[in-house]
């Protein structure tokens, strides 16, 4: 029972020198913020980006299909911190305006590449008959790729871009290596500060954790509900 005492009263002094003095769990709050908002408009640019360079993939124009899969190769074969290095430092090097508009623009461009695969990968999956009965009914080829081909693809694809998502929302956390505070380096910073690795890191991984978890049940339920739509 002592040493039950002893390890709850530590427990204590450590949650209230890492999160209530100085009211540091603020800055974990404003770095969650910091990392939502990257993960958010990120995956809503790299899903239009990635959009455009799988259609780009699928062109019959040899330069622009070439330049997307040249694109393509160059992303995923180099490490997304380096990329948000190359943009902070040198792309955007005499950019002076939010730091978090240029994580998000680097995350953008990451995830685009990837969602190219899925959506293209999408397209290719809906079955041909689709695009002849499209242009029997007198649509262009765009248009029967807007209205028919795309909606089914995004369909077919949506457990992946779910799940490249919370990839998304997890690989922000390098952001702090350009100086911005989000969820992780805020908990880095509460480190420096009370020299305690222990609680403020455990803290950010339950957070992240949390997210994970609870994101992975909503986004379960949303493909549940499309399966039984399907068998209708």
């Amino acid at each position: 029972m002592d040493a039950l005492n002893a390890w709850a009263a530590s427990f204590w002094q450590q949650f209230q020198s890492n999160l209530i003095v100085g009211d540091r769990y603020r800055m974990l709050l404003d770095g969650l913020g910091v990392t939502v908002q990257i993960a958010l408009v990120a995956a809503v640019l790299g899903v239009i980006l990635g959009s455009l360079i799988a259609l780009m993939r699928l062109s019959k124009v040899g330069v622009v299909r070439g330049a997307a899969q040249v694109y393509v190769d160059v992303i995923r074969g180099t490490p997304v911190m380096v990329q948000l290095l190359i943009m902070y430092y040198i792309v955007l090097a005499t950019y002076t305006g939010s730091k978090v508009a240029v994580a998000i623009l680097s995350f953008g461009l990451n995830s685009a590449a990837y969602v190219s695969e899925m959506v293209r990968g999408g397209i290719l999956s809906v079955d041909k008959g689709q695009t002849e009965a499209g242009r029997s009914l007198g649509l262009s080829g765009p248009s029967t790729m807007l209205l028919i081909v795309m909606p089914q693809a995004i369909k077919n694809i949506l457990p992946s871009l779910f799940n490249e998502f919370i990839m998304l929302l997890k690989e922000t956390s390098i952001v702090g290596y350009i100086a911005l505070m989000d969820l992780t380096k805020a908990g880095d910073f509460i480190r420096s500060r009370t020299l305690s690795a222990f609680f403020p890191l455990l803290t950010v991984a339950a957070i992240y954790l949390v997210m994970v978890l609870g994101l992975s049940k909503v986004f379960g339920r949303i493909e549940r509900r499309m399966r039984q739509g399907d068998h209708r």
